[in-house]
């Protein structure tokens, strides 16, 4: 029987896999024998091994500025047409800076501007793979975030264009789904899970009891990826430990 989760001869591009959620997720890819590309923002991956815990095993790496949309409707052409694309870039902004015009415009830049630069970047080549599309938001999308309007309002745009994408591109034969995560300990969460107090207290909210890890996000991207999901599109998993759930 075949092994709806070996990706084998398939290619995958993670945007945004150079650290993080998005590392974890590429890495997840790698091990289901794909070959997998990743950018980053960092020259090349050696200057993301000294500062952060990345792991770019077996991984090709590209970097790309996606506030740059001249280089985000460049990238196609500096790789061969992928299978699977993943979208992982994001930012946040805290200190309430993200009510001021600056903070707005650059979370909003990253977290939503860009994601539709890549979608449409990559169309074609989705459409001729008979590939799938997915977009990392976040819990964000479905709740308040009182400090971070504009990472909250992106990540319910992400999450909506989804929908809307799932829903014209099927008749390209592409599949546009999404996974919104909870509480992941990655560069952008450390307001929170490197802070005691405030770590605990979403740990006493969290059924499962314990914070997500970019594995628990690899596992999901895989699924919708896969034939596993083939009748799904336009649909964004929760996985987040039933921290929504009240």
């Amino acid at each position: 029987m075949t092994d709806p989760l070996d990706f084998a001869n398939k290619r995958v591009l993670v945007i945004g896999g150079s650290s993080g959620i998005g590392n974890g997720i590429a890495q997840g890819f790698r091990a289901r024998g794909a070959e997998v590309h990743v950018t980053g923002t960092r020259p090349d991956e050696g200057d993301y091994l000294e500062a952060e815990d990345s792991d770019f095993t077996g991984l090709i790496y590209h970097q790309l500025d996606v506030t740059d949309r001249n280089a985000v409707s460049d990238l196609p052409d500096a790789m061969l047409e992928p299978h699977v694309l993943i979208q992982c870039q994001g930012t946040v902004r805290y200190g309430r800076e993200e009510f001021g015009r600056k903070g707005w415009d650059d979370v909003i830049d990253v977290n939503l501007n860009s994601v539709m630069d890549v979608a449409r970047a990559f169309h074609a080549a989705l459409a001729d793979t008979g590939g799938s599309m997915i977009i990392i938001s976040s819990v964000a999308a479905f709740q308040a975030a009182m400090g971070n309007p504009a990472y909250a309002a992106s990540k319910a745009g992400a999450a909506s264009m989804v929908k809307s994408l799932g829903e014209a591109w099927a008749r390209d034969g592409i599949r546009v789904n999404g996974i919104a995560p909870g509480l992941v300990p990655t560069k952008l969460t450390t307001v929170t899970t490197e802070n005691p107090e405030r770590r605990e207290g979403v740990l006493k909210s969290i059924p499962l009891r314990r914070m997500g890890t970019p594995e628990d996000m690899a596992g999901a991207a895989l699924f919708l990826s896969s034939p596993l999901s083939s009748y799904m599109t336009g649909q964004t998993l929760v996985v987040d430990g039933g921290l929504t759930l009240s």
